[in-house]
């Protein structure tokens, strides 16, 4: 395992929230880290492939990543105020994604599902 891809790990694993690449980039400089920012992306992209990373995108189509809370195959329910972001199951979604894919001829089929909204906190400062 590579120390750099512990290190962005670790970088994720003490953030709260959903970080960008940059911003993790940004944090382990900060830090004393001569990690480069293609560095990164690869040991993000290298976590995810592990299913370690959660990444998502934002309304405005930047990829963000935090460290999994759970192994199990989740979603996401995402604030667009603060970005408390809740892990939520879907079994709905899961039957409806195998039947869509049935019904095409598509075997092994795969989703990435996120939820927007604004939390309670968010939707009582409005």
């Amino acid at each position: 395992m590579s120390t750099r891809r512990d290190a962005v790990r670790q970088a994720l694993e003490t953030s709260d929230g959903f970080r960008s690449a940059q911003d993790l980039f940004a944090d382990l400089r900060a830090e004393g880290s001569k990690i480069g920012l293609t560095t990164v992306y690869r040991a993000l992209q290298a976590l995810c492939d592990a299913g370690e990373v959660d990444v998502l995108r934002t309304d405005d189509g930047e990829a963000v990543y935090r460290a999994c809370e759970t192994d199990e195959h989740h979603h996401h329910l995402v604030c667009r105020a603060c970005g408390r972001t809740v892990e939520v199951a879907g079994p709905t979604v899961e039957r409806w994604a195998e039947a869509i894919g049935a019904e095409h001829g598509f075997v092994g089929v795969t989703h990435t599902v996120e939820v927007f909204g604004t939390c309670p906190t968010c939707a009582q400062t409005d």
